[in-house]
């Protein structure tokens, strides 16, 4: 029987460019990736697809950049003054955490920077990237009331992040980047 909204899922899974195979994240003899069916909590592109698999099932599921992460899009790299950066020491290529002017809570990558000024982007790292991602369905069952109302699954800890739901995609444990708040920033912060 196919999977259904409202039904907690547990998935392994790999996310690689269809192109290039290059992997950009896994979570092999991790723990299972855990999210609740149509609620939103994984890209549009693979839910989808999820949707016609079984427990059990092990399937590639090609998914498009604009049902992933979107077009990369160059409306959303901004040059902003140097002084904004204060106290952080930048690198070419840093993801950085900012606020968007909705408030929310962005992560942008420095694309370089002077003296003066620093070029950042706000695009998603897999903007513009057509993703084949390798499931593995592990585990199938009904959502309780409370984790359908809460978006928590199992009413301790909200599995959340990797590829699948638009956090960040590195596999290596790395120290927290520094936050840096640009309230004068777009507010395309384009995160799922």
């Amino acid at each position: 029987m196919a999977i259904k909204n409202n039904e907690v899922v547990s998935m392994e899974y790999v996310v690689t460019d269809s192109s290039t195979n290059e992997e950009f994240d896994n979570n092999i003899g991790k723990a299972p990736l855990e999210f609740i069916m149509g609620k939103g909590m994984i890209i549009t592109g693979l839910e989808s697809k999820i949707l016609e698999l079984n427990k059990d099932d092990k399937s590639d599921i090609l998914v498009q950049c604009e049902d992933a992460y979107g077009e990369y899009r160059d409306d959303l790299i901004q040059t902003l003054p140097r002084e904004q950066f204060a106290g952080v020491e930048l690198r070419d290529g840093m993801s950085l955490y900012g606020t968007n002017d909705e408030n929310q809570t962005v992560q942008v990558l420095v694309k370089s920077f002077t003296d003066e000024e620093v070029v950042i982007d706000y695009n998603h790292q897999l903007a513009g990237r057509t993703l084949m991602f390798s499931v593995t369905i592990l585990d199938v069952r009904a959502a309780t009331e409370e984790e359908i109302a809460s978006g928590v699954i199992g009413g301790e800890h909200a599995h959340e992040g990797g590829c699948c739901g638009g956090g960040h995609c590195d596999t290596e444990e790395k120290e927290p980047e520094p936050v840096v708040e640009n309230s004068g920033c777009c507010g395309g912060g384009h995160c799922s």
